[in-house]
């Protein structure tokens, strides 16, 4: 197998830079070690027929996400409504006091962060006080939005996506995961490919897989950073540079649960429970998406970690519902799927986020070598990391660099 260029790594990133390559006239080949596209981006059937992600859910700043046109063009269907992500369906376990006061809390954060941002890095919890009594909500709303606890995560880091990103969060209803494998269609791909070590020292790049050697004009490199920073690909000469930047760019855990719901729904579509507001450990619940019978469980951070083994991620969410609801609600719910990120083999978690100190980490990863090796992914998104648009943009930057080489 050979290709003028290989892609390798067949998820957002990936995509869409043998996509672009494809649709330009280049000779592309993508390939994935895994029995199937996407990469984080998984959409799967429930055994209720049910279509849901595993991993990205959300067209995240969606009126500027360059897969919202892409899902409209391919004619799936984009659900605008709200994720009701701040409302608390009939105040269970969150008066509106509560809530008035939670959310007060974490604007003092991001305000106190946002200030300091002409200072040196810092982790986000020197912002929040230890004794706030939100402190843990406002760290359970860091593992969801960052796979990370607050002291992991990087103020310069976490402020660049926030001066990015925007409040429109849409839904796709035949899956997200489904729309960007979608976007594969008709373009030479082999999955069950797990490239090992790139061979970068003569004219031709020689590309070691587990099917044999592939040879290239250009490479782009589209894999989690923990491919990179374990030493899981290798590069002749070596890219010390490249493993340290990946290292610094470790990917958090984002964890869900889906549980089917037995008998009449008391809500509506998109409605939301936050399990306990008052515990760093607790779930964002989803309650019936598209007005299906289904709860779809949340978890980040330090949470998700905790509860990774054996069905602990579902009990838990069960006895958080069951504590809201009420004692009759633990014969209705039952335990359909859950995901363990952290063990998806060469993916190793859900999203990056930069250690404190190591924003530049991101342009460092994304940095061509010798205009012949190109690194795309979320982790090289220096304000859309974290997310499947983020991953995409950079796909599209290093297919247009091979495309467009600077004079």
């Amino acid at each position: 197998m050979t290709g003028r260029t290989v892609v390798i790594g067949g998820g957002a990133a990936g995509i869409a830079a043998a996509r672009t390559l494809h649709e330009a006239g280049w000779d592309v080949l993508l390939i994935e070690a895994a029995d199937r596209l996407g990469g984080r981006a998984r959409s799967v059937r429930l055994p209720t027929g049910h279509v849901v992600d595993h991993g990205c859910g959300w067209l995240h700043s969606a009126k500027r996400n360059p897969w919202t046109a892409i899902a409209e063009q391919a004619g799936f269907t984009i659900d605008r409504r709200s994720p009701n992500w701040q409302v608390q369906w009939n105040d269970l376990g969150f008066s509106p006091d509560e809530k008035r006061a939670s959310g007060e809390a974490h604007a003092r954060f991001e305000e106190a962060a946002m200030t300091a941002l002409d200072g040196p890095d810092r982790p986000l919890s020197d912002f929040v006080a230890a004794d706030d009594p939100w402190r843990p909500m406002i760290d359970a709303i860091s593992g969801y939005a960052n796979g990370a606890s607050l002291a992991q995560v990087s103020l310069h880091d976490w402020a660049a996506y926030e001066n990015a990103a925007t409040d429109d969060n849409w839904a796709v209803v035949e899956g997200y995961g489904t729309v960007i494998v979608n976007h594969a269609s008709d373009m030479p791909v082999r999955t069950g490919v797990t490239a090992s070590r790139i061979d970068h020292r003569g004219k031709t790049i020689r590309i070691e897989t587990s099917r044999g050697t592939l040879e290239a004009e250009h490479v782009v490199i589209a894999v989690p950073t923990p491919v990179l920073a374990e030493g899981k690909l290798t590069f002749d000469p070596p890219l010390p540079a490249k493993q340290e930047a990946a290292a610094a760019l470790p990917l958090g855990i984002a964890d869900k649960v889906f549980l089917s719901v037995e008998g009449p729904l008391p809500w509506p579509a998109h409605a939301h429970l936050t399990g306990n507001p008052h515990s760093h450990c607790t779930a964002s619940h989803r309650l019936s998406p598209f007005g299906w019978p289904i709860i779809e469980s949340f978890f980040g951070g330090p949470c998700a970690e905790a509860l990774e083994e054996d069905d602990a991620a579902a009990q838990f969410a069960i006895d958080e519902l069951v504590r809201l609801l009420g004692s009759d609600w633990r014969r209705r719910l039952t335990p359909l799927d859950a995901t363990r990120w952290r063990h998806a083999p060469l993916i190793g978690g859900s999203y990056s986020h930069a250690k404190v100190g190591h924003t530049k980490a991101r342009q460092a990863l994304a940095q061509p070598v010798d205009d012949r090796l190109f690194f795309a992914g979320e982790a090289c998104s220096r304000d859309d990391f974290s997310t499947a648009h983020g991953a995409y943009e950079t796909g599209v930057a290093a297919a247009r660099l091979i495309i467009h080489p600077a004079l």
